[in-house]
C-alpha cells in the first residue's frame, strides 16, 4: 500500500471534514483518533469508500506516512496538544511537519515551536475558518510557523482552500506564531460583526416590532448591497427557521451567548500593543453581560423607566439601522487590521495585509464584500496603520454618518443597549478628533505622580515636569458657585 501524503489526528466534524477534503482533492490522507470507535464510525460513515486509511495508535499513523511526514492536529486546543506532542514527538524523525489546525493561542504556538525545533521537527500554526462546511467544501487557511515547511504543504493547502477569482484563501502569513495571531483577530473581527448584526436586530424587532419573516427580508434585501457578507447572508436564513410547532426558533433560543476565548484574546492583545479595540472590546463584554440572564431579569423588574412615544418612519428607520450597520462594521476591520499592522511591527512578522484581506474573502466566516476595497488600500500603502482615512472609506463613512447617528440617538432615546455599534461611534469621532482632552489627564498624572509631559510648542520626544502645587493658588470654591465652599 503506498504511503499516505497527510496524516490527520483528531476525528471532530472538523478533522473528519477536512480528511475528506483533503482526500477529494488527490492526496491520500491517513486517519488517527484517541478513541477508536469514533475512527471506525468515521470509515464505515462518512469516509466510506473514500480510500482513507484508518490507523488505531500513533506508530501506525507515523508509518503510513511519506516523508517528510505532514501531519494536521486537529485536536481540542490547550493540553490536548501538548499530551498529543508528548506521545507523538518521539516517534518523528528531522525534517517531520506537524500543523496545529485547532485555535490556539500564537504564544502557545510559539513555544511549541521552539520546543520541537530541538529535535528539528516543523511546527504549523494555522488558523482554518469556515466551520463545518467550510472545512468540507473549502476553507480559509492561515498557516505560519517553520517556513521550511511551506514547500512541502502549500500544494495541498492551496488545492483545499477556497477560492476566489481562481486564486486560493490560503497563503503562508509569516514566522511564529503568526498564522494563529492573525487567525484570533479574525475571530476578534467576528465578534464584532456578529454583535452588530445583533443589535441592528434588537433595534429592528423592538422599536419597529417588526416580526421575524419581515426581518428575513430585510436582512436578505441588505445582503444584495454593499452589507453583502456571509453573516448577513446565515441571519436572513435563520430567520426563516421553524421550529417543530412552526414558530420562529430564533424566538425559542435563551439569550446568553457563548464564548471559546478568542475575543478576549484578540483584546488582550490590543491592550499589550497599544491599540484601541474599542468595538471588539464591547462585543466581549456584550456577551459577558447575556450571560448573567438572572441578574438582567432582576434589574428589569426594578430599574424601570418610560420610554418616550415616538412616531416614527419605517423606511427611515431601516434606512438609518443599515447605514450604523455598515459603517460600524468597517470601523471594526478597521480596528482589527490595525491590530494586526501593530503586531507586525512589534514581532517583526512582515505581515502582507493585502493578502490577508484577500484570503478571507472566501470560505472564512467573516467574508464581506469590501475585503477586495481593504486589500486595495493596503495595496496602496503596506504601512497604512488604518484604512479609514483611504478615499472608499472615508466615503463610505461620511456618506453613512448621519444615519449612523440617527441609530445610536434612537437606541438611547428607546433604552436599547448599542455597545458596539456606539462604540465604534465613538471611535470614529476620537480617531478623527485632531486634538482630545488628553492634555488634561497628563496634566493630573503630572500633578499627582510627576509622569511628565510634552509640550504643543517643543519637539516631540522632550518631556516636561511641573511642581503644580508651587504654581497654582489654592482656592477653596473652585467652581464659583454659592453655597460649594
Amino acid at each position: 500500500m503506498a504511503a499516505a501524503h497527510m496524516g490527520v489526528i483528531g476525528l471532530a466534524v472538523m478533522g473528519q471534514n477536512l480528511a475528506l477534503n483533503i482526500q477529494e482533492q488527490g492526496f491520500q490522507v491517513a486517519v488517527y483518533n484517541r478513541t477508536t470507535a469514533r475512527t471506525e464510525d468515521f470509515i464505515q460513515g462518512p469516509a466510506a469508500g473514500s480510500g482513507i486509511r484508518a490507523c488505531h495508535s500513533l506508530e501506525e499513523l507515523v508509518a503510513a506516512l511519506q516523508r517528510p511526514r505532514r501531519i494536521l492536529l486537529m485536536v481540542q486546543a490547550g493540553k490536548a496538544v501538548d499530551g498529543v506532542l508528548e506521545q507523538l514527538a518521539p516517534l518523528l524523525e528531522p525534517g517531520d511537519i506537524l500543523i496545529d489546525g485547532g485555535n490556539s493561542h500564537f504564544r502557545h504556538t510559539e513555544r511549541r515551536a521552539a520546543t520541537l525545533q530541538a529535535s528539528d521537527l516543523l511546527w504549523v500554526g494555522c488558523g482554518i475558518s469556515g466551520g463545518e462546511e467550510g472545512a468540507r467544501r473549502g476553507p480559509s487557511l492561515m498557516p505560519g510557523g517553520a517556513a521550511e515547511a511551506w514547500p512541502a504543504l502549500r500544494p495541498v493547502f492551496e488545492a483545499i482552500a477556497a477560492k476566489v477569482d481562481g486564486q486560493p484563501c490560503c497563503r503562508w502569513i509569516g514566522p511564529g506564531g503568526a498564522g494563529h495571531f492573525v487567525k484570533m483577530v479574525h475571530n476578534g473581527i467576528e465578534y464584532g460583526d456578529m454583535q452588530l448584526i445583533a443589535e441592528a436586530y434588537h433595534l429592528l424587532r423592538d422599536v419597529l416590532q417588526l416580526n421575524v419573516a419581515e426581518l428575513g427580508e430585510v436582512f436578505a434585501r441588505w445582503n444584495e448591497g454593499p452589507l453583502q457578507s456571509f453573516l448577513i447572508e446565515i441571519t436572513a436564513r435563520i430567520m426563516a427557521v421553524a421550529d417543530d410547532d412552526g414558530l420562529p426558533l430564533i424566538d425559542k433560543i435563551l439569550d446568553a451567548a457563548g464564548t471559546k476565548g478568542t475575543g478576549q484574546w484578540t483584546v488582550t492583545a490590543a491592550l499589550e500593543l497599544g491599540v484601541p479595540l474599542t468595538l471588539i472590546a464591547e462585543a466581549v463584554q456584550a456577551r459577558m453581560l447575556s450571560a448573567h440572564i438572572d441578574s438582567r431579569r432582576t434589574a428589569a423588574q426594578h430599574l424601570v423607566s418610560v420610554r418616550p412615544a415616538r412616531v416614527l418612519d419605517r423606511r427611515q428607520v431601516m434606512a438609518w439601522v443599515h447605514d450604523a450597520l455598515y459603517a460600524a462594521k468597517i470601523v471594526s476591520y478597521a480596528q482589527g487590521f490595525q491590530l494586526l499592522q501593530e503586531a507586525s511591527r512589534a514581532y517583526d512578522w512582515s505581515l502582507d495585509l493585502a493578502g490577508i484581506a484577500r484570503i478571507w474573502r472566501g470560505g472564512c466566516i467573516i467574508r464581506s464584500r469590501f475585503l477586495d476595497d481593504l486589500a486595495a488600500a493596503y495595496d496602496s500603502d503596506p504601512q497604512l496603520d488604518s484604512p479609514l482615512p483611504t478615499p472608499f472609506f472615508a466615503e463610505a463613512l461620511l456618506q453613512a454618518e448621519q444615519g449612523w447617528r440617527q441609530a445610536v440617538r434612537l437606541g438611547i432615546d428607546q433604552h436599547l443597549p448599542l455597545p458596539a455599534t456606539g462604540a465604534a461611534l465613538t471611535f470614529f469621532d476620537g480617531y478623527r478628533c485632531a486634538r482630545l482632552p488628553a492634555n488634561l489627564i497628563q496634566a493630573q498624572r503630572d500633578y499627582f505622580g510627576a509622569h511628565t509631559y510634552e509640550r504643543v510648542d517643543r519637539p516631540r520626544g522632550r518631556f516636561f515636569h511641573s511642581d503644580w502645587t508651587a504654581q497654582a493658588p489654592r482656592n477653596t470654591n473652585p467652581t464659583g458657585i454659592p453655597g460649594h465652599d
